[in-house]
């Protein structure tokens, strides 16, 4: 069968749906909305495999509308123009037909991409329906979100997969003519991880590998078949993302072993050295930080080195800095000030500079009081006196706490030496 199993069987009805009975259950938010036909736009945020395009097709379908649809991993700001502009002359928002534009893992689009929709959605040009395994919090502009409803599809439960499993087997025109037993179940739970597409995928193989006849599928004959036919790990695909944030939280987490497991299965899926190596860079920061600023050299360093070196070597190289930046004290106090400070930028706009702390190059300027009064810190014991280095506005503000541990404890007493009464270390 050229058609994959999971494509064949995808539901065309909200009745047939397995799962997220909180959106498509009798009660559901969706249910109703599409028997109201009032369909705001969407995001769906949820892990890969549980339906999110599925139900975006089935909503144009029962609301007869037009649908359009875009992948963000090879569409551009051009395709959104072409679908908007026929959106626009089929006089989308004069009429309750209003089109449907699906655009699958939306958050791999640029800001620039996500802006040029948000006129088509606001003027109500098309409804937009956006399918994400990101949290849209972070990944979708707040513009485009604020106009859209975030509906969350929760992973498959292992009673949706048996369910999804016995579906094909009795619907799928190919499997009928199977004599199908499923005698264990457990292995292909397993290799799915909660994704029904990969289960129905690892399921066809395993029918299509078997002998004819009879099918018996026990778990030792899924995983014999599994593991010489299929990689457990895509690199391009969205599993990638989750096994590199299981990677991420297991060092951030200081546990070794699970870190250099997850290193493993990346390095097994043939994942780019370079790739692994910059994220252990930008976790030895964000993640370490000033409790130990070695492990940002170490992990530079690490990177500098599979680099030249590349695979089978780089291997031990990426686990000696693994082991060593998840043993490493934690402290995520420069990645806490960053944000905050840049929030607070946000809130308050761009502030004046104090006229003590300004440039005065020129003759004009230093008529004009920049650089008066201020004090070169240098001229003073230990190199310090107090005085105001943030505009008027904010003065006093808090944006650096020390986390805790050995060293930052350290940085904390030389703080509360010096700026005590200001900031209140």
């Amino acid at each position: 069968m050229e058609i994959p199993l999971a494509e064949r069987i995808r539901p065309q009805k909200i009745e047939d749906y397995i799962s997220q009975q909180h959106l498509v259950g009798p009660q559901g938010s969706l249910t109703r909305q599409i028997a109201n036909g009032i369909i705001p736009s969407l995001i769906f945020w949820g892990p890969p495999g549980t339906g999110k395009t599925t139900l975006a097709q089935i909503i144009a379908e029962q609301s007869d509308r037009p649908y359009y649809s875009l992948s963000a991993i090879n569409s551009g700001v051009k395709d959104i123009r072409e679908i908007i502009d026929k959106a626009k002359a089929s006089g989308g928002m004069f009429t309750a037909r209003k089109p449907l534009l699906f655009i699958d893992e939306i958050h791999r689009f640029s800001k620039s991409q996500q802006d040029s929709l948000l006129a088509a959605v606001e003027k109500g040009w098309i409804t937009l329906i956006g399918a994400t395994t990101e949290n849209p919090s972070f990944e979708v502009i707040p513009a485009l979100l604020s106009r859209c409803q975030v509906y969350v599809l929760n992973s498959f439960t292992k009673a949706d997969l048996e369910q999804l499993l016995q579906r094909a087997i009795v619907t799928d025109t190919y499997l009928q003519k199977k004599d199908i037993e499923l005698q264990e179940v457990e292995a292909l739970l397993r290799l799915s991880g909660g994704d029904g597409r990969k289960l129905l995928n690892v399921f066809e193989l395993v029918i299509n590998a078997s002998p004819s006849g009879k099918i018996v599928i026990t778990n030792e004959m899924v995983l014999k078949i599994a593991q010489q036919n299929t990689v457990l790990y895509d690199k391009t695909g969205e599993q990638h993302y989750d096994i590199v944030s299981a990677f991420i939280k297991s060092i951030r987490g200081s546990d070794p072993n699970a870190a250099v497991y997850w290193l493993a299965r990346m390095i097994e899926g043939g994942e780019d050295v370079k790739f692994i190596a910059r994220r252990l860079l930008i976790l030895s920061s964000e993640d370490i930080g000033n409790a130990n600023p070695t492990a940002l050299i170490m992990a530079n360093n690490t990177f500098q080195a599979v680099t030249t070196i590349g695979y089978p070597e780089s291997r031990i190289i990426l686990s000696q800095c693994v082991v060593y930046l998840a043993t490493s004290p934690k402290s995520n106090s420069s990645y806490m000030a960053i944000n905050t400070a840049q929030q607070l930028v946000k809130q308050t706009g761009n502030l004046p500079v104090p006229l003590h702390l300004r440039n005065a190059p020129t003759k004009l300027m230093k008529e004009l009081g920049y650089g008066d009064e201020y004090q070169y810190s240098h001229n003073y014991q230990n190199n310090f006196v107090l005085q105001e280095f943030l505009p008027d506005e904010i003065q006093n503000t808090l944006i650096y706490t020390p986390g805790n541990n050995q060293r930052e404890t350290q940085t904390r007493e030389f703080l509360k030496n010096r700026w005590k009464e200001k900031y209140g270390y």
